[in-house]
C-alpha cells in the first residue's frame, strides 16, 4: 500500500539521501554510462514532478497556496521548482520563526547566498547554547532553512553576547544578638 493511502508521509530528507546514495554507488562502479543514465532519469523525474506542481500552483493561485506554505515539505518542493510565491526574504523569516533556536537575522546577500545570523551564546543560568552543528549553525535552523529557503548556500553565525550572570539575592544573614 502506498504512503498516500496509509496516511504516512515519506520523509523527504531520507528520500533525498537515498537518491544521493544510489547515485554515489553507481558512480563508484565506474560505469559512466549507467551513472549518466541514472542522473538523466533523476532529472527527468524532477522535471515531470515539477511540471505537475506548476500546474497545481497555477490552478490554486497564490491565495490557494498560502495555507500550504507553513508545511516544510510543500514549501521545500515549491522552492525547489521555483514555484513558491513568497520571496526569499519572507521564506527566510518563516524558516527562522519555525526554528526552535530563534536566531536574529543580521542580513542576507542574495548574490552569494550568504545568510548572517546572531545566535544566543548560552543563558545566564549557566545552561549551554543551542544544539549546533560543526559550522556553528543550530541544527533546527539549518533544517528550516533547507526546507523554506534553499537559496541560502552558507550561514555565517555570530555569537550574541551572553546574558549577564544571574545573581542570587537573599535575605541578609542575621547577626546573633550580643549579650551584655
Amino acid at each position: 500500500m502506498s504512503a498516500a493511502r496509509t496516511g504516512v508521509a515519506p520523509d523527504a530528507r531520507q528520500a533525498g539521501q537515498r537518491v544521493d546514495e544510489v547515485l554515489d554507488r553507481l558512480a563508484a562502479t565506474g560505469d559512466r554510462a549507467a551513472c549518466a543514465a541514472a542522473e538523466e532519469l533523476v532529472r527527468g523525474l524532477m522535471e515531470f514532478y515539477g511540471a505537475g506542481l506548476a500546474r497545481i500552483a497555477e490552478r490554486l493561485g497564490d491565495q490557494g497556496l498560502a495555507p500550504l506554505l507553513d508545511d516544510e515539505l510543500v514549501a521545500s518542493l515549491l522552492a525547489l521548482h521555483d514555484l513558491n510565491p513568497e520571496d526569499v526574504h519572507l521564506r527566510i523569516g518563516r524558516a527562522l520563526r519555525s526554528a526552535p533556536e530563534q536566531p536574529e537575522l543580521l542580513g542576507f546577500d542574495p548574490v552569494s547566498g550568504i545568510l548572517r545570523l546572531s545566535v544566543a551564546a548560552g543563558g545566564g543560568c549557566g545552561c549551554g547554547g543551542a544544539d549546533a552543528g560543526t559550522d556553528g549553525v543550530p541544527r533546527g535552523v539549518a533544517d528550516a532553512l533547507a526546507a523554506f529557503a534553499p537559496e541560502v548556500t552558507s550561514v555565517e553565525v555570530e555569537k550574541a553576547a551572553p546574558a549577564p550572570a544571574l545573581l542570587q539575592i537573599g535575605a541578609r544573614p542575621q547577626t546573633p544578638a550580643r549579650v551584655r
